[in-house]
């Protein structure tokens, strides 16, 4: 079993039991306890947990706030990766977004394109592209993705809306994670966010990850895209005076600083 694979089920165990013991990780992994000594060392070191006597406990970032504290906070950063994602975009493609403060932003510049597909779990995009908010009709296609509503992020989940993104194949799937780390790649705090993130950059030919300068180098609970399966990184420019970003850089394909 790979390492990431490792850290996704040690992850998993203590977002289920919060508390988990070394003998629990070396029989659900079916690997030594060297090995998992190895690994809480390394994701403890990374602030995911902290060990105690007999295995180890949880402490991984709090969750998101809501879509409604996030949709105004670092606002002029979120518009500046919004147009310069745009500026990667092709006439005529098809998209997935996902739910997230940015990827609504990003939203309010594709409304302005034309010819485009746009595919979403997100309520909040998707009236946005239909052009619910300013009484006109839309000059995009735009498809909203089936499943359960999560009130919080006003956007779908679950099976049916797994089942829904597995139906398509895109061009571009632009993501925002919770976190966006060198090792750890694009990460989200809820496992059911992670899942529809997860296939949406199954499903794409190119994964661009938004992500302003507060997501650089943070570490959340649930890895959805690794590194090397990112195509291109879009930032602000405060993003240059995060640590974490000389280590993004050499890790990611391509890194644009708006």
């Amino acid at each position: 079993m790979l390492q990431e694979e490792r850290f996704l089920r040690i992850r998993s165990l203590l977002a289920t039991f919060s508390r988990v013991s070394v003998d629990r990780i070396v029989q659900d992994l079916e690997v030594s306890r060297e090995t998992v000594r190895r690994d809480l060392l390394e994701l403890e070191g990374s602030g995911e947990l902290r060990r105690v006597h007999g295995g180890a406990v949880a402490t991984g970032p709090e969750p998101e706030p809501p879509l409604s504290v996030r949709l105004v906070a670092r606002q002029k950063e979120k518009r500046a990766i919004a147009k310069a994602a745009v500026g990667l975009l092709r006439p005529g493609q098809t998209l997935f977004l996902d739910a997230g403060s940015t990827t609504s932003t990003l939203a309010e510049e594709i409304a302005t394109l034309s010819g485009m597909t746009v595919i979403t779990n997100s309520l909040t995009i998707a009236l946005k592209l239909a052009g619910a908010d300013e009484a006109r009709s839309s000059r995009n296609d735009v498809r909203l993705l089936g499943g359960q509503i999560d009130v919080k992020t006003q956007a779908t989940h679950g099976e049916g809306t797994l089942e829904d993104i597995r139906r398509f194949r895109v061009d571009v799937a632009l993501l925002s994670p919770v976190g966006l780390h060198a090792r750890h790649g694009a990460m989200s705090f809820e496992h059911h966010e992670a899942a529809v993130a997860r296939a949406m950059a199954e499903q794409a030919q190119q994964v661009v990850i938004l992500a302003d300068h507060s997501k650089i180098g943070l570490a959340s609970r649930v890895t959805y895209a690794r590194t090397a399966d990112i195509d291109i990184v879009v930032t602000d420019a405060k993003a240059r005076e995060v640590a974490g970003l000389a280590a993004l850089r050499k890790a990611c394909e391509r890194l644009v600083i708006a």
